[in-house]
Order: structure tokens, then sequence, then C-alpha cells
């Protein structure tokens, strides 16, 4: 039997570093049908990771270039490709579904589509977050670092926003999406940030709220003072947002709470530790960690399996009692850029980069 549209992008979009692993009964198919017609989908199975024009794709294609450069505007427009410049001028390719396509909905997604995904989440998004290196990476909460610490600056959040040239936000799909299937979270919504290279990059978005960079910072901070997990993309350069995550809505940090796969998110390079002598086995923390890493004895004790050193539960020590420390041990770094992270990630899935550039 001949591939639908659907499947054949269903198995281009897993043949992507991220991957897009089938369901067993087929959620995934529905979910693409949901966002694209059968046409767009054929067009958007046929691109690549680079981006070409318009005139490009058709010539490759064999297809009209006026209505091919309807088309792919169109995708682009909903976040269902991507695009940006080239030499050549306005150039459209792949996007990943995670991080991509789905995170682009977040203005359009309805009780649907969010029934859609929880299905495709416990039938098969497990099989995304079991592959290394993980898509997400933990940084610390600034309030967690000592001063005087080494640290990179891919290792810390407010020099990630000071090095952008452009900032926003926009609100959390995933708190988003668990509102929509009736089990809404408590924390704020409106604390996902974009950032980008580009001086006035969102000025004109629909989407992302632009901001100046005192209101990202003062957003970061926010989003640390709600008890949010600060991850970015899992490399060095090149990041893109700063999601603040929890463990009841975050498709990545669920994976941890909900599937029982720890290193669905990449720990930071920095575990909790505790002053025995300072703490006083308050307790005062313990609600703070979403990751069951702290226990209460005589003092309290820290499960470095189940700690990401995220730092959210520092703060919250009235004693002072705990600090993050550089994680024992030679630390491998992140991927150096998002190419780096593409062409481990592909060969840990034993899926040929090559194809889909």
């Amino acid at each position: 039997m001949d591939e639908t549209p659907y499947q054949r992008l269903a198995r281009r979009l897993d043949e992507l570093p991220n991957g897009f692993p089938p369901a067993p009964d087929g959620v995934e198919l529905r979910m693409l049908a949901h966002l694209y017609t059968p046409a767009e989908a054929e067009l958007a199975a046929s691109l690549r990771l680079t981006l070409e024009t318009s005139e490009e794709i058709a010539r490759r294609l064999d297809c009209d270039p006026r209505e091919t450069r309807s088309q792919l505007k169109s995708m682009a427009r909903r976040g269902l490709i991507n695009a940006g410049r080239t030499e050549g001028g306005l150039g459209y390719g792949l996007l990943p579904f995670v991080v991509g396509i789905y995170e682009m909905q977040v203005a359009s997604l309805d009780a649907e589509m969010a029934r859609l995904f929880e299905d495709y989440y416990h039938q098969a998004f497990g099989a995304v977050l079991a592959v290394q290196p993980a898509v997400h990476r933990v940084i610390p909460v600034g309030q967690s670092l000592q001063a005087g610490m080494e640290i990179q600056p891919y290792e810390s959040a407010t020099e990630i926003v000071r090095s952008a040239q452009a900032w926003g936000v926009l609100d959390c799909i995933c708190r988003k999406q668990k509102a929509l299937v009736g089990e809404p979270c408590g924390h704020p919504v409106d604390v996902c940030m974009a950032l980008s290279q580009h001086p006035g990059a969102f000025d004109q978005s629909s989407v992302v709220r632009a901001l100046s960079v005192d209101e990202a910072l003062q957003t970061l901070d926010r989003a640390a003072k709600a008890g949010l997990v600060h991850s970015v993309s899992n490399s060095q350069h090149g990041l893109s947002y700063i999601c603040n995550c929890c463990t009841c809505a975050c498709g990545v940090l669920r994976g941890i709470a909900e599937l029982g796969i720890l290193n669905a998110v990449a720990h930071s390079a920095f575990i909790n530790t505790v002053n025995e002598e300072l703490c006083n086995a308050c307790a005062a923390c313990l609600d703070g960690c979403q990751f069951n890493a702290l226990h209460l004895a005589l003092v309290m004790t820290v499960d470095p399996l189940h700690c990401v050193g995220c730092g959210v539960c520092v703060p919250l020590c009235p004693e002072g009692a705990l600090s993050l420390v550089r994680r024992p041990g030679e630390e491998a770094p992140p991927p150096v850029d998002e190419g780096e992270w593409r062409a481990v990630r592909a060969a840990a899935r034993g899926r040929p980069l090559e194809d889909v550039l």
C-alpha cells in the first residue's frame, strides 16, 4: 500500500536527529493531519534541514514555482516549516517536530491538538527523551551560584540573556497544553523566553512580545522566584531560547517525573550540597525540589542521581545551608553548537545526517 502524505512526512521527521517515532495507534499522523493539508504534508516531506529558496525547491521537485512559493510562505507563517535568509534570498527548510513545529503552535493550539499531543506523549515521546545527547540542558538559577565560582558563559542564564541582541517572551505551550486537557498548572505561563542575535528580531512578531534586556532579566528572575527550572538547547553556542520549566507541565521534565527517564534533560555541571553544620532540618527546601532529589534525615541529604543541578532549592534555605558545587569528576561539556549536537544525536539514533541536510 502506498504511503499517505502524512506517513511520508512522519517518516521524514523521524529521520531528523530530534526524532518523531511512530505511536502504536498512529496518533502522530492525526497530529500532522490537524496541522497540514495533504498537499502541504507532501511538500514538507520533501524539504531538507538546509534552507533552500522556493525557486531551488521548485526546480528540485519539478513543481510550479509560483504555487510552491505560495505553499511555502503559508506553512512558514504557521510555524510548520523553517524560514530564514540565505545568499539567494528567503529560504525554507524542515523543522523538527520538537523542538520546532509543536512549539510554534502556541498561538493556535486548541483542545483537539492538546489531546492528540497528550496521547502521543504517553505512547511514543519517551523514545525521543531517551536518546543522548538530550534535547534540553538545565542551567542553574542565578541565586544558587556562589560568588567567585568559575562559570562558563553557556552555564549562566544571566550571561546567556546579556549576550543576546534581541529578547522576547511568549506563553509556555506546555502549560497551555496541560490546561486544555483539564490539568492546569499553577505556575506562570508567560515566561518562555526567546533570544536572537539580530536586533529588533521580535518587534513585528504576532506571537513573541519583544522585551528590553532589563525586562528579559526581570522575566528570568520572576521565573526563578516561581520555582521554575531554567533550560536551554543542549549546546554551548547559538542558544535561542530559555524555557522555564516544571515537572507538572514541561514535556521534557515530565519525562523524569512521569516516565522515569532520569537523563531526559541534560543535568547542569553543578550539583547541590548540604552544609551539615548549618542545616537544622527545617525542610523549607523540600517543596522546591521537583525531582525527588532531597531527603530529610537528621539533616537534608542530596541524591546525586536525581539532582539536575537547577539550584531552585538553594535560595529557599533560611540558614544558607545549601549551595551548588561543580559535579565531581570530569564532566563532558555540551556540544559546541547545533551542528555538533545534530551529528552526535543522529549517530546515536543510527540515522545518517547527510540524508536530511
